[in-house]
């Protein structure tokens, strides 16, 4: 097997939304904003290659969209999902299956683009594309607080291909999915059944973190971010994980810190707190 990061762009988003009920003063130590109170994010996607399977995990923000719906975003830097892609040896045609955590718009809006004739269809033509009914059904009727994440354009033509699969929900905790090779933890603090996944990989278990733990900032347990539908739900999912991630060594994929691909964690006699920050190279 092998994993290879892949940068699908860079991003801002405010502060305050992202760190929640924290005040700046503590949040900007790890996450320093500009004058417009935004911090730098990033849309880290991962790449499994194994045997002939070609598994993309998340397919960041995409380029749909308008120039007004980018503006509140701030774009940055010249990475792409297809150019990433591309880099790390691949075409999008040898994509098999493509994983989304879950359809809020920064996580899935590059698994489909436009086409000459202007309509929405999927990228990966020779994919799956993988997703939990109980979400897809929360995200294509969405509640009011979340439904500017949940963008049509970039759900039903995915439905529309017929290269929709769901995977259900098994026991609590990590289950292992045949069908992908890999484990799947659910949690429903941020969103409805976001789909955590959790790899094998050079003798480490590498945990795709999505938005269970947005940055290496968002460690001590009350940094939950404002857009977090199920704050208190949130609160336990990541004590039970963090917990979890130091007994068991896992080592976290971040794909929204910018500037750490994957982390450590260590226990302290503040709790848990940031260990060390490595790449997929040093594993």
């Amino acid at each position: 097997m092998n994993l290879y990061p892949i940068n699908a762009g860079n991003f801002k988003l405010d502060g305050g939304a992202m760190f929640g009920v924290v005040p700046k003063s503590l949040w900007q130590k790890t996450n320093p904003s500009d004058s417009n109170n935004l911090i730098d994010l990033t849309a880290r996607c991962m790449l499994i290659e194994s045997g002939s399977r070609l598994i993309l995990v998340d397919a960041g923000m995409g380029d749909k969209q308008s120039e007004k719906f980018f503006s509140y975003y701030k774009p940055w830097g010249d990475d792409s999902l297809i150019r990433s892609i591309n880099n790390a040896g691949f075409s999008i045609d040898e994509i098999t299956d493509v994983f989304l955590t879950h359809l809020h718009f920064d996580h899935c809006g590059g698994a489909t683009v436009l086409n000459n004739n202007n309509v929405s269809v999927p990228l990966f033509k020779n994919a799956k594309y993988w997703s939990n009914k109980n979400h897809w059904d929360w995200a294509t009727s969405p509640n009011s607080r979340e439904k500017a994440s949940f963008l049509n354009e970039n759900l039903i033509p995915i439905e529309e291909s017929g290269q929709l699969c769901f995977l259900d929900v098994k026991s609590p905790g990590f289950n292992h999915y045949d069908e992908l090779g890999f484990d799947v933890l659910f949690v429903d603090g941020h969103t409805e059944k976001q789909m955590i996944p959790k790899v094998s990989y050079s003798g480490k278990e590498v945990v795709f973190m999505a938005d269970l733990l947005p940055t290496a900032g968002h460690i001590p347990l009350p940094y939950i971010m404002g857009y977090d539908v199920r704050p208190l739900t949130s609160l336990e999912e990541k004590r039970r994980f963090l917990n979890l991630a130091v007994k068991e060594g896992y080592c976290l994929f971040m794909e929204h810190d910018a500037h750490n691909q994957i982390i450590t964690l260590k226990e302290t006699e503040k709790g848990i707190r940031f260990g060390d920050s490595l790449s997929l190279k040093d594993l």
